[in-house]
């Protein structure tokens, strides 16, 4: 007799139900494990048979076949030891019930207990699509699964906790309070505050209007002026993540490994600062088994590439898909996978080689030839795909020494952008956006409108800056972005005019 129990293999942050067929053939005593399993799949034949015993269970003595369906999905990680086990099990005769609304995911050790796996988020709320209704898990993974509404958890310690489950002593399903995890956002307790930047209002104004908005920006100043430290202060200013925006981000973080059992999930927008010597796998994605990369982890948070032009030109030209699109696809000869990638891009640079192009006290020591070479290492197509574009002047010596004046803190700029979001979560609540930035070009035509005068103007402008149709639509966006910070409900002249000055090429 064939038995089955229930599991899901993962694609992308995307998972599949899968079917764990198991038949005992009167045969040489062996398993076989078949259904375009990886290696790590086929090396459950050793774990599944050594927790079996040592749970206290007997293993079959005729060839154990198990079938993996749909066959024509790649199947990787080590979530299907238990469903081989359960399958395995329930041929024995163990008392475990056919139930097509219940599902297993985990990693067997060899004396039969559950160890964490990595993407059960994303695992469960495929099966929940399913009609999953059910689902056991290994203890660690027990509060992640949880965040899926509707779906009931059992974490298990032991194979035979399962089995005692439905046998003698049921185990307790584990439920969490989402919005408890959520309250987490309102601690403002960062590493880096604005109140600590001297001077630069203007790029500090440029930053707030980057996180009110989702925009990219670039910063190019001398040495030493600031770039670095206020980049990582826009953390602080970040709005909390909505539940929406939070489940996305944790289920990218699930299938890297990089949660832990007591956070299962993400409270805070991700702040990642990427080396210029990381590779292209390691930044855009990919690998044999393709993985998400750097972009993908910044998702809905900061993407910081300092010295921007020291980065390898196709690494530059590989970003510019995921700034217009919001997604990055990995294609591999095998499958195709796609990741989400809607990060703010903040790049830092140097003016010239030398860094000292237009500094108050240091003279440039650059050739034109030289200063053209160092610029032209970024196309104009992604500079096209950055919103603000801003010079930051190094600060003179009486202006470091002697500015007492207190600065506006994090906590203050962060209230603004809070309030611009909420005006743009309500303006868009039935578009499936949340930023103006995520605007398309039928949504610009809709919430970006202007009067007579603003688009003679702006139409003046244009033919004066040879904007791209790219730059133009941006620039809308930024002038949106503008107009909600000021809490006003149309664009006027004033925010095109501020907009066009953030774009200091």
């Amino acid at each position: 007799m064939v038995t089955k129990a229930l599991t899901a293999a993962a694609i992308g942050i995307n998972s599949y139900k899968i079917e764990v067929e198991v038949d005992v053939t009167n045969s040489l005593p062996g398993m076989s494990i078949v259904g375009l399993p990886d290696s790590a799949v086929s090396e459950a034949r050793e774990r599944v048979h050594s927790a079996i015993k040592n749970s206290g269970f007997s293993f079959p003595l005729g060839k154990v076949i198990v079938n993996l369906a749909p066959a024509d999905i790649r199947k990787e990680g080590t979530n299907f030891d238990l469903p081989i086990a359960i399958g395995i099990l329930k041929e024995q005769g163990i008392a475990i019930p056919d139930d097509d609304k219940t599902a297993f995911l985990g990693e067997l050790s060899l004396d039969g207990i559950l160890r964490k796996i990595n993407g059960v988020l994303p695992l469960v709320s495929g099966l929940k699509e399913y009609g999953i209704t059910t689902v056991f898990v290994p203890q660690e993974n027990a509060k992640e699964a949880a965040l899926v509404k509707d779906v009931t958890v059992f974490g298990a310690k032991h194979l035979g906790d399962i089995v005692q489950h439905f046998t003698e002593t049921p185990i307790k399903p584990t439920i969490v309070d989402v919005n408890e995890y959520l309250s987490r956002n309102a601690n403002t307790d960062f590493s880096y505050d604005f109140k600590d930047v001297k001077g630069q209002q203007k790029a500090k104004r440029a930053l707030e209007i980057a996180a009110a908005g989702g925009h990219n920006i670039l910063m190019s100043g001398s040495p030493g002026s600031g770039k670095t430290l206020m980049a990582k202060c826009l953390a602080s200013i970040l709005p909390p993540l909505e539940l929406q925006e939070a489940l996305e981000l944790t289920k990218i973080y699930s299938i890297s490994g990089l949660l832990t059992p007591d956070e299962p999930l993400m409270t805070r927008r991700p702040y990642r600062s990427v080396h210029h010597t990381a590779s292209s796998n390691g930044i855009i994605g990919g690998g044999s088994n393709p993985k998400p990369g750097e972009i993908t982890l910044a998702h809905r948070g900061v993407l910081f590439l300092d010295e921007l032009v020291e980065f390898p030109r196709h690494i530059l030209e590989a970003l510019r898909q995921p700034l217009e699109d919001g997604e990055v696809v990995v294609s591999r000869t095998r499958t195709s996978v796609k990741y989400p990638a809607k990060f703010i891009l903040v790049g830092a640079m140097n003016p010239c080689p030398c860094g000292f192009l237009g500094d108050k006290e240091k003279p440039c020591t650059c050739s034109e030839y030289q200063i053209q070479r160092y610029r032209s290492k970024l196309s104009g197509p992604l500079l096209d795909r950055i919103d603000l574009i801003i010079n930051v002047p190094r600060l003179t010596t009486d202006e470091l020494i002697n500015t007492n004046a207190p600065a506006e803190t994090s906590a203050q700029i962060r209230e603004r952008v809070i309030k611009a979001r909420k005006i743009q979560a309500n303006r868009y609540k039935d578009e499936g956006i949340f930023t103006n930035s995520e605007l398309n070009a039928k949504q610009i035509k809709i919430y970006c409108q202007l009067d007579k005068k603003t688009t003679d103007f702006l139409k003046v402008a244009a033919q004066k800056f040879q904007l791209s149709g790219r730059k133009y639509s941006r620039i809308l966006k930024l002038a949106r972005t503008i107009a909600d910070l000021d809490s006003k409900e149309n664009i006027s002249l004033e925010h095109i005019t501020q907009a066009l000055q953030y774009r200091q090429e």
